[in-house]
C-alpha cells in the first residue's frame, strides 16, 4: 500500500509532462501569430503593389 501512495505523489509531483505541454501551447501560439501576421502583412504589400502599377499606366512586365 505505501508503494501505492508513493507512486502517487511522485506521478502529482511530476511535471515533464506539463512543461511539454505548455512549450506545445506556446509553439502553437507563436505559430498563430506568425500565419495572421503573414497574412495580414501580404495583403498590404499586394495593395501597395497594386497602386503601383496603376500609377506606372498598366505597364506590363515580360
Amino acid at each position: 500500500m505505501k508503494a501505492l501512495i508513493l507512486s502517487a505523489k511522485r506521478f502529482v509531483c511530476d511535471e515533464d509532462g506539463v512543461t511539454a505541454i505548455e512549450y506545445g501551447l506556446l509553439a502553437a501560439l507563436v505559430g498563430v501569430a506568425i500565419i495572421t501576421a503573414a497574412a495580414l502583412l501580404g495583403t498590404k504589400i499586394g495593395g501597395l503593389f497594386t497602386a503601383i502599377a496603376n500609377k506606372l499606366g498598366g505597364v506590363s512586365v515580360p
